[in-house]
Order: structure tokens, then C-alpha cells, then sequence
């Protein structure tokens, strides 16, 4: 059985397989999480007390036809959704820069094998395989880090989507 000593020790020798660039990819890995943790939390359990409050206000209004009515419901609804996306746009360009860091890597690791190549003649294969190795595990850990923030960014947003039709329904105009 795996101890977490071997978890550590397996992670350590990963990050030092695929160069310096890994420390950012996981520097940036934690944050992008949290972001998006963040996010989760506040949209399932804060968001409700904003929610409540929008109602609140809509329904101690006297009437909702008129041009002044409408005009406060779209600012409600707009107040809302500007609490719902906060942070997003900032999680969008850290899932852009994943795949950056990636490339990175990529070009810090082949400059390694070139330099290996350099010194001896290319015919050190052993060598060369570690820059090679540093080259592609930077670029997989920068996409398998996109990839999973944009399925926590889809999720982020269709719980966004349902809590601003959840608005939009409750501020429905009444008929008179």
C-alpha cells in the first residue's frame, strides 16, 4: 500500500522530471482551483441571500409595468448577474495561460536536449531522453490543468445560467 511519504516522494520526482516551469503549472494549478472553489461556495451559499434580496426589493415595489418598474428589474437582474460571473473573467485567462506555461516547458526542455546534444555529440541518448522527458511533461500538465478548469468553468457557468433565469422568473411583471 502506498504511504503518503510515496505520494509525496512519486509528486517530487514528477515535478522534477518536467523542470522549473512545473512549479508555476502547480503554483497556478492552486490557484485556478480556488478560484473556482471560491465560485462554488458563493454560489451555493451566498448567492441565496442576494437572490432573496433582489426579490425582496422587486415585490415591495407598488407597481411593475411601467417604463421605471422594467428599468429597476433590469438593474436588479444586471446587479445579480454581475455578483454571478465575478472572478470568471480572471479564471478564463488562467485556463487560456495553462497551455502557455505548457509551451514553455516545452522549449526549456528541448533547449536541454540541444545543449545535451551540443556537449556530447548527440551521442548520449540516456541524456538526451531526460530533456525530452522535461519537454512533454510540462505541456501535458499545462493541458490536463486547462482541460479540468474548463469543466469546472462550464459547471461555474451553468449553475450561473440557472440562478439568473431563477432571478428572471421571480422579477416576472405582473399583469393587471
Amino acid at each position: 500500500m502506498m504511504t503518503l511519504y510515496d505520494g509525496i516522494d512519486a509528486i517530487r520526482r514528477f515535478m522534477d522530471a518536467g523542470g522549473p516551469v512545473m512549479m508555476l503549472i502547480a503554483g497556478l494549478t492552486f490557484v485556478l482551483w480556488s478560484m473556482i472553489c471560491e465560485r462554488l461556495f458563493y454560489l451555493k451559499l451566498s448567492l441565496r441571500n442576494e437572490l432573496q434580496k433582489a426579490i425582496r426589493l422587486w415585490e415591495t415595489s407598488p407597481e411593475h409595468q411601467s417604463w421605471q418598474a422594467l428599468q429597476i428589474r433590469k438593474m436588479l437582474i444586471s446587479q445579480y448577474q454581475e455578483k454571478l460571473n465575478q472572478g470568471m473573467p480572471l479564471i478564463k485567462t488562467l485556463i487560456a495561460v495553462c497551455p502557455l506555461l505548457g509551451l514553455l516547458g516545452t522549449v526549456t526542455g528541448m533547449i536541454e536536449v540541444f545543449n545535451i546534444m551540443a556537449v556530447t555529440g548527440g551521442s548520449d541518448a540516456k541524456a538526451m531522453a531526460g530533456g525530452v522527458s522535461q519537454a512533454t511533461i510540462p505541456t501535458m500538465s499545462g493541458m490536463v490543468v486547462a482541460l479540468s478548469g474548463m469543466f469546472g468553468m462550464i459547471w461555474l457557468g451553468r449553475i450561473s445560467e440557472h440562478e439568473q433565469e431563477r432571478l428572471e422568473d421571480a422579477l416576472a411583471p405582473s399583469i393587471q
